[in-house]
């Protein structure tokens, strides 16, 4: 098992090369870029002066050296092998690069937005895995019963409605109407003259729409999942047999078809690594919540390409490492599983 693990941490330096390689080859491809941006602003500033000032003036804003030291400056003037290398220089080096859109280093502005989205993240796996399980154990357990019937409405209800769409409910709702709850953010304005449990307080305040918004479509897949793998195992073979001999049902699922079920729990496991970083922009935009799916899409849109170069450096590598973990998880819960 051991020289299984190591093949596969050896396996995401090539992975994540090839990954790194495509995503930058695209951006130099991109129309759009920093130097677009910089003309487009230069020609509405020059049909700006040309507008109060008459008619006349130059129809390029920026001559060709002037082009040529901005494709210098951002690195455009060299071929994309040679452009990949050096950056990829600077990030083995801990050097994401610095923003072409707010000129700031990108690990910085990642490293300020990675405690939000760590935050959501993590509350946000651990409600989902403390409901589902249950959920979905109950469910198949009670199955075709009003609970189960129930259950599967509000959950499938909860999937069809997009989490966004939830926030901006409960923000009229609850929010603007009511005014429980804050209309967005994470602190108050007054966050810095709290006390300690005031500070808890507020930010438990600030965070009980924007989780809901976040795990009100993640429900239904995991609780299904459960529910269906544990049905399964509960109509096999080994456990009619150990309930036909007198073992009580309630131990038959705990002690025998439980586990079983978790495999497939366990094998997406390591896969949610990469997402409890990844957060979602829609949400944060509707709550004014700076983390990191947010700042994913402005780069993106921005065409801001070190920073999303350098969200994607994290983000592979974590669902790279995800991916083994899932194999650890799995060969825990089953015993089956040998890896050679």
């Amino acid at each position: 098992m051991t020289a299984y693990f190591i093949r596969r941490f050896l396996l995401i330096i090539p992975t994540f090369f090839g990954i790194t390689v495509m995503v930058f080859t695209v951006t130099r491809f991109v129309p759009g870029g920093p130097i677009e941006r910089i003309i487009a602003q230069a020609q509405q500033m020059q049909n700006t002066g040309r507008s109060s000032m008459g008619p006349g003036g130059r129809s390029q804003p920026l001559s060709e050296d002037q082009i040529e030291e901005l494709k210098k400056y951002y690195g455009f003037d060299k071929p994309i092998l040679v452009s990949y290398f050096l950056w990829i220089g600077k990030v083995l080096k801990g050097d994401l690069g610095t923003s072409t859109r707010y000129y700031d280093p990108v690990w910085d502005m990642i490293r300020e937005r990675i405690p939000v989205s760590l935050y959501f993240g993590l509350i946000s796996m651990v409600l989902i895995y403390g409901v589902c399980i249950p959920l979905g154990i109950a469910k198949a357990v009670r199955h075709k019963t009003l609970f189960d019937n129930v259950s599967s409405l509000i959950v499938f209800v909860g999937y069809a409605v997009p989490g966004w769409v939830v926030g901006v409910l409960m923000l009229a709702v609850f929010a603007s109407y009511w005014e429980i709850f804050p209309l967005g953010g994470l602190i108050s304005d007054t966050y810095e003259d709290l006390t300690f449990l005031q500070k808890t307080g507020d930010i438990i305040w600030h965070t009980v729409l924007p989780l809901t918004a976040y795990m009100v479509g993640s429900f239904t897949v995991m609780t299904f999942l459960m529910k269906n793998t544990l049905m399964d195992n509960l109509a096999s073979d080994y456990v009619r047999t150990a309930v036909a001999k007198g073992l009580p049902f309630r131990r038959a699922v705990f002690r025998h078809a439980l586990r079983n079920s978790l495999i497939p729990i366990a094998t997406h496991f390591g896969n949610n690594i990469s997402v409890i970083l990844s957060g979602s922009f829609l949400i944060e935009k509707v709550f004014n919540i700076n983390g990191m799916g947010l700042l994913a899409y402005e780069s993106v849109v921005e065409r801001d390409y070190p920073v999303v170069m350098g969200i994607l450096v994290i983000s592979s590598l974590l669902l790279l490492i995800g991916n083994i973990i899932s194999d650890i998880c799995c060969a825990i819960v089953d015993p089956r599983v040998q890896f050679r």
